[in-house]
Formats: structure tokens, sequence, C-alpha cells
């Protein structure tokens, strides 16, 4: 195999460089100043990390390759990319003031989070086995260590643990997956396994069971059933601002890598794939729904809210089509909005010292903090799907896209569990709004409250873009249409 590369495919791969060689760059810093760095690193990721988004969002969205085709940048990278910089962006800026309160104020953190963005960036624009595993490693081991971060903490050690055998249990089926693949096609591009298996009438049971075993891998990282069993420990055990950053960008890129190895290598195989990937959805979405209803902890209800929306998600990638694949975007990108909002309100009270961990924390919230539980029972209308706010429009998208494509099952489940989750958004809103509060519990707590500007605007900022999506959708559609299309037109 040759190694070398052009001058060029260096320009393709800049915003990753920068992230990467910046990264290296305040790792030695806090090598020498220690824990006195903390301030100083967290300033300069937000900057690199703001520098990789711009740079991201103006780059031309034509396809592009580069290093011998493993690494691809086209409108569908580049839409994932700027979802993943974002999301990570404001992690960054909301969980400053609480990483103190939560005893993590340690100059690995953000040093962690970069490291992790770079293994999304490049799973992202993966066109090829190896740079799939390259990136999908990077970013997992990076996780592994930021659930773990607290070391002194035996629910997040424990939390990492789980996490990182599970993880490494994913890790295999998936290199065994892509050793079946590599082995009947002689071949790791995903271009040149396209067109390998392209007009293939009968399907080798070798290349099928390497497909399976890839997708288990794959579905692993965006805790889809049924290889969800570590997101609900891992969000209770992680610290509050580890567990937003779990819930957001790496859902993002493991979606997005997902999407990508079933459109452009396996597309030909959709038959095959379609009905066992139906199956995923159904069981997320059923298991999101129910499970989520007898559960106390935050955390634990949030986790299993995400399994849920994994498969409402999965719904446009059901079907196969770019009109799927558009709605299957535009639903990940109003849930990232969602659940960022969701765990900033959690973080705006948790940051002063004051744990909220159980629904009990949350009762008579609106008699102390008003402004902050009023955002977060619109947010959480917003994801039980209650029209006219902008999660039932990404609802609806996806169960039109499969109606249309003749789903009708799979739409029909979608509708009843978004029932039958509703109620657990419902629940919390009551006691926010309704319960009687502990009201000597709350003035401690109100009497070291100070309102930070990054969190309001954060706060703000995500009910605003979801009313605006919601209001005017086209551009937003019209965004997630061209990264659809860019997968299909090649």
């Amino acid at each position: 195999m040759n190694l070398t590369f052009k001058a060029t495919d260096l320009a393709l791969v800049f915003p990753e460089m920068v992230l990467l060689g910046t990264a290296f760059v305040l790792l030695i810093l806090g090598l020498f100043r220690g824990k006195y760095a903390f301030h100083r690193v967290m300033l300069i990721s937000k900057i690199a990390l703001a520098a990789a988004l711009v740079m991201v969002c103006a780059a031309p969205t034509v396809r592009e390759v580069a290093f011998q085709g493993a690494f691809v940048r086209d409108a569908f990278s580049l839409l994932m990319k700027a979802l993943v910089l974002g999301s990570a962006l404001v992690v960054l800026m909301i969980s400053r003031k609480s990483l103190a309160s939560e005893d993590i104020a340690q100059y690995e953190y953000p040093l962690l989070i970069m490291f992790a963005v770079v293994g999304m960036m490049v799973m992202i624009s993966a066109n090829d086995l190896l740079s799939l595993f390259m990136g999908l490693e990077l970013q997992s081991l990076s996780l592994y260590i930021l659930t773990a971060l607290r070391r002194d903490n035996g629910k997040a050690s424990e939390a990492g643990m789980k996490y990182f055998v599970l993880g490494a249990l994913s890790t295999g089926l998936l290199l065994y997956g892509c050793s079946l693949i590599y082995g009947y096609t002689g071949a790791t591009n995903f271009e040149t396994i396209a067109s390998m298996v392209k007009g293939m009438k009968d399907v080798p049971l070798p290349l099928m069971v390497g497909l399976v075993f890839l997708m288990a891998g794959l579905i692993f990282k965006i805790s889809a059933v049924p290889f969800h069993m570590w997101t609900p420990d891992v969000y209770e055990g992680a610290p509050t601002s580890i567990t937003t950053f779990i819930a957001s960008a790496p859902k993002a890129a493991g979606f997005a890598l997902v999407t990508r190895v079933l459109a452009s290598p396996f597309l030909s195989l959709l038959p095959q794939w379609q009905m066992l990937l139906a199956a995923i959805a159904v069981a997320s979405m059923m298991v999101g729904a129910f499970a989520a209803l007898a559960q106390c902890s935050i955390k634990r209800l949030l986790a299993y809210s995400a399994i849920g929306n994994m498969g409402y998600a999965l719904i446009g990638i059901v079907v196969g089509t770019e009109e799927g694949v558009t709605a299957s975007l535009l639903y990940l990108l109003l849930y990232l909005l969602m659940i960022v909002g969701v765990f900033a309100c959690l973080l705006n009270i948790t940051r002063r010292s004051q744990e909220i961990n159980t629904l009990e924390d949350l009762k008579g919230m609106v008699r102390v903090y008003p402004g902050t539980a009023f955002i977060l029972s619109f947010l959480l209308f917003s994801m039980a799907g209650i029209p006219p706010l902008a999660g039932f429009l990404g609802k609806l998208y996806v169960f039109k896209a499969a109606i249309t494509a003749g789903f009708y099952p799979l739409a029909i489940t979608g509708v009843l569990t978004s029932v039958v989750a509703a109620a657990y958004y419902l629940r919390m809103i009551k006691v926010i709004l309704m319960d009687e509060p502990d009201l000597d519990r709350w003035t401690e707590h109100y009497r070291t409250y100070r309102r930070e500007p990054a969190m309001t605007f954060v706060l703000l900022g995500t009910v605003a873009g979801l009313i605006w999506i919601f209001i005017v959708p086209g551009p937003i559609i019209k965004v997630a249409s061209d990264a659809a299309a860019s997968l299909f037109d090649l």
C-alpha cells in the first residue's frame, strides 16, 4: 500500500491539525504549570474549537478526498463536524463554573475533550475501514478517561470501568466485522468495497456476517438497543458536565459514521440490512419509552430518553433514501439543541454545589429560578414532541419519510412510543412547576447563586434556535438536504 500523500491533502485536514496541534501544546503547558494551567487551557481550548468551527463552516462543500481516499470532505461531513464542534464548544462554555463544585477543575478536562473531538472529526470523514477505526478509538479512549476523571468518586470509577469493558467488547466486534469484509473484498476503502458488492445477486454469508458485526460495533457508539447497557450507568456516574458532552457530540459523530457506512459502501445491500436496522430502531424506541417510566434519577431518565431518540433518528436511515437521511439529520440537529439545553439548565443549578440527582431535587424550582425552570420546561415539552414546538417538527419529518417509503409499522411504533415517552417528560415538568418546594434547601442555595453570562447565552440561544427552526425551517432543511445528497451523489 502506498502511504505517500500530497501537500494538498493537508488542507482538507487543517481544522483537525489545528485542534491536535493546540492540544499537544496545551498538554506541555499543563505538565509544567499543573493545576495553575486550568483557566488558561480552558480559554485557549475554546478559541481553538471556535477557530476550527469557523474553518469548517467556511469550507467548500464540493466532495474531495485525501490520503489515498481514506479521508473525505463533503457537505455531509462538514455539517456533522459543525455539530460536533459546536456541541463541544458549548460544553466548555457552560461547564467551567461547575467543574470546581464537581472537583474536576483540571487541565486534562478540556484536553481530553479536544482529543475526543479530533477523533470524532476523523470518524465523520472516514472513507476507509482503517481511518474509521483510528477515529473511533481516539474518541473512545478519551471518553473512557473523561468518564472516570473524578477518581475519588466510586460511581464515576465504576461508570468508567463499565464503559471501558463494554467499549472494548464493541471494538472487538467491529474489528472482527472489518476483518471479514476485508477478507472477502480484499479492500478497506469504502468506494472500492461499494464497487465490489454492487450488483451482487447472492450476498455471500461471510460478507453479511462481517456487515452485522460492523453494525454492532457502530450501534454501540450511539447507544441503540441491544448495545445500550452502558448508557444509564455512564450518564449517572459521570459528572454532569461530562455527561453533557457524552450526550451530545459523540452521538452526532456515531450517527454520522453509521449513516456513511450504510449509505456509501453498503447501500446496494439495503434489502439485507434494512430489516435488521428497523428492528434496532423499534427496540430502541420501546426501551427508551418504557424503561424511563420507572426512573427517579434524572440522568438515568435522560439516558433512556437518548436511547429512544436514537431509535427515532434511525428511522430515516432505515428508509435508505435521500429524504430519509435528510429527516434523520434534521431530527439529530434538533435533539442536540434540546439535550444540550436540558443539561445546561441542570448545570446552571449544580454549579453552586447544589446536587440535582433525582426528580425530587427539582421540586419547586420555579419558585426560586423561574427563568431556568421555564426554559427547562420548554425544552422538555419540545423533546416530548408536543406541537407546535420544534421537537414535533423533527418527529413529523422522520415519520413522514417512513410512511412515504411504506414502513407503516415503523411509523406507528414511533408515534405510540412518543405518546408513552411524553409521560415522563410531563412528569418532570409537573415536578418543576407544580410540586411544593423544600424552601430551606432552595433558600440556602439561592444565597450563593450568581448569574453567568455564558450560561445565560446558551440557555437563551437554545430556546431561540428551536423557535427559529420551527418558524423558518427552510434554511436548516436545505442544509440537511444538501448533506444527505452528498452521500448519494457518488
